[in-house]
């Protein structure tokens, strides 16, 4: 039981909003040390599984040269770009990124869009200078409001997406869990085709939800540009 203090390390450090990868690696040492392993021995369990999976690490190549783009002029680019199509709204424009981002998730192609590489270098500042050729200059709460919103696209579209590719780690656990423990013959194919339905629904909810940002933002709930232009209406 004491190794299940663990996850109350975990629960607690981000209930305080701690740095998450201090609070696992803290919770991973208390979980070792608690269930009996020795110093060297959580040390090497922590080299062991950095090394199985520093794929996850290909991110970093990424970052310097995101940097140098956004140095010269990426964002205020992107920014111009969208004010050229007159009829591509806030909540337009993130439904079709999130529905690029799940066609591209369920071929395989996980790497093609993300945070560090679209969203923010690209499809924010693209969103936030729709809403600024509509309503004016944006609030503070509204530019944050249009950024999680791209955020919230881009995290639907790959994990509602990638479910559908029958290749992709999530279905094959699935598949090797399942045909080892319960002796079945469960194919990953068998899988993927259930994915679809459950994508298509998160597919049409957020696409809503990204739709009804426009809405919104017209509507001044967090433009402050449109709610200077109420005030003045509740004025005269």
């Amino acid at each position: 039981m004491l190794v299940l203090l663990g996850v109350l390390v975990v629960v607690i450090g981000f209930a305080t909003r701690r740095n998450p990868l201090l609070v696992v690696g803290v919770a991973g040492i208390a979980t070792g040390l608690l269930g009996g392993l020795s110093p060297q021995k959580v040390l090497a369990a922590f080299g062991t599984g950095f090394a199985s999976s520093r794929a996850v690490t290909i991110f970093v190549i990424t970052l310097p040269v995101i940097g140098l783009l956004e140095r010269y002029g990426l964002q205020e680019q992107a920014r111009r770009l969208i004010t050229r199509f007159a009829g591509l709204t806030t909540g337009r424009f993130l439904a079709l990124y999130l529905l690029l981002r799940q066609i591209t998730a369920a071929l395989g192609l996980l790497s093609v869009f993300g945070h560090a590489q679209t969203v923010r270098p690209l499809a924010a500042p693209m969103a936030e200078g729709a809403a600024e050729r509509r309503h004016g200059p944006l609030s503070d709460k509204a530019r944050e409001k249009v950024r999680s919103f791209a955020a919230s696209a881009d995290n639907v579209g790959l994990f509602f997406g990638e479910d559908v590719f029958l290749a992709v780690g999530s279905i094959l656990l699935i598949t090797g869990f399942v045909n080892t423990t319960y002796h079945t013959h469960l194919e990953p194919l068998q899988l993927a085709l259930w994915a679809i339905p459950t994508a298509l629904c998160a597919l049409t909810i957020h696409g809503w939800r990204l739709l009804r940002l426009d809405r919104a933002l017209a509507a001044g709930d967090t433009g402050a540009g449109a709610r200077e232009a109420l005030d003045r209406k509740a004025a005269k």
